[in-house]
């Protein structure tokens, strides 16, 4: 299970973890090239990454995400090319061929009846 981002009393959250149901542990993962902080985010499972997308970071309304590749705790930015406008409350899914389709949700004065789907690298 991998989980990462949300609001605390600290604040917004830009970190995360790695938990491993075999040896009851957790891992951080990796700060280096993380998305800005935020809540209200969605996240998908592709089969080898979890993509994050969307959310609040307290000020914005985000149409950006990253992808969060386990092997190599790594990140890279998802891709900002015809994005849908920012939302929160939105639905995310993987649609097992290889894109993940994001729809409805709301930004800061409409609930929205649009989407997009992502492709990533």
């Amino acid at each position: 299970m991998i989980i990462w981002g949300g609001y605390d009393s600290s604040g917004f959250l830009d970190t995360g973890g790695r938990y491993d149901s075999s040896g009851d542990t957790w891992a951080s993962t990796s700060t280096t090239s993380v998305p800005v902080a935020r809540c209200y985010h969605t996240a998908v499972w592709s089969g080898s990454e979890m993509i994050i997308w969307g959310g609040f970071d307290g000020s914005n309304y985000l149409d950006t995400g990253g992808n969060y590749y386990p092997g190599s705790d790594s990140w890279t930015a998802t891709s900002t090319t015809d994005v849908p406008p920012g939302r929160i409350y939105h639905t995310a899914v993987w649609d097992d061929s290889d894109y993940m389709i994001v729809w409805g949700g709301l930004d800061s004065s409409d609930d929205l009846d649009s989407g997009g789907k992502y492709c990533p690298p």
